[in-house]
């Protein structure tokens, strides 16, 4: 396992769950200091990420970008993979497409969470699925194509009304054979899950990428969350990808990362 750290660069997500806003240079520098591997990246668009500038800074600070957030795509953007709306669908694909451009320079996986949608008096819930399924299919097909990693981020029932169990994704994602792996996120997976332990283990094979933040989506550490059995359980499915702190910044950034990397070495080792 591997510790990353999020920054998020989207003025409209700002107080949302990420360690470092804003300063890309500052953040590395940061995650360098404190020991990271690498960084999570959430950009307001793929045109947006400075490329040149983002190799020079991983190179400088000896860190890989783990992966692309697509979360501005719904919340600056307003976005979805599920909407009722054809010409809307389209621009979601296309909008997560061009991500998986960037990430194939940067050998990073590329995540769809918020941008699933959601049902509602438009879309029924069967017609939503039907509109994920079809999406994770032509993304799937181009991540292969890019050589890039889709990860597929099931959301708690207060962001979406889809998918919110390891139990109701593993069954979801079977017919792509491995193709879309699962970004397993503690937060939201504390909210639904009667077990976080036995829930990994569920989805064995199927973890791509892992999410760390406490119950109450501080660092880890700040909450009530025992951490020993979580890390205990991937160690069992030989998860050997990216531990990432998705939580808020609290107190401050520099003290959230510092308390996410401490966690992580308490507990990561065998």
């Amino acid at each position: 396992m591997k510790p990353c750290v999020t920054v998020s660069l989207v003025g409209e997500a700002r107080g949302g769950p990420f360690i470092f806003w804003d300063d890309l240079a500052g953040a590395c520098a940061s995650a360098q200091e404190l020991g990271f591997a690498a960084i999570e990246l959430f950009p307001p668009s793929a045109a947006a990420v400075d490329q040149p500038l983002l190799r020079e800074l991983l190179a400088k600070h000896q860190l890989r970008l783990a992966s692309l957030g697509t979360g501005a795509g719904w919340v600056k953007h307003k976005l979805t993979l599920t909407s009722n709306h054809p010409e809307t669908r389209n621009r979601a694909l296309d909008f997560i497409k061009r991500m998986m451009d960037v990430a194939a320079n940067f050998e990073a996986a590329v995540i769809v969470g918020s941008m699933q949608g959601r049902f509602d008096q438009e879309v029924s819930r069967s017609a939503a699925l039907n509109h994920l399924g079809a999406a994770l299919t032509s993304l799937a097909d181009y991540a292969k194509e890019k050589k890039v990693v889709l990860l597929y981020e099931h959301l708690n029932r207060y962001e979406t009304n889809l998918l919110n169990r390891i139990e109701e994704v593993v069954p979801f994602l079977a017919p792509f054979n491995g193709r879309v792996k699962i970004l397993a996120d503690l937060f939201h997976m504390g909210i639904e899950e009667a077990n976080l332990a036995d829930a990994l283990r569920l989805g064995g094979s199927l973890i791509g990428h892992v999410h760390l933040a406490d119950s109450n989506r501080r660092p880890a550490g700040l909450g009530h969350t025992d951490f020993s059995p979580i890390f205990k359980a991937l160690r069992e499915i030989s998860y050997e990808g990216f531990v990432s702190a998705e939580a808020l910044p609290y107190p401050d950034s520099f003290t959230a990362a510092r308390l996410t990397i401490e966690a992580f070495r308490k507990h990561a080792a065998p």
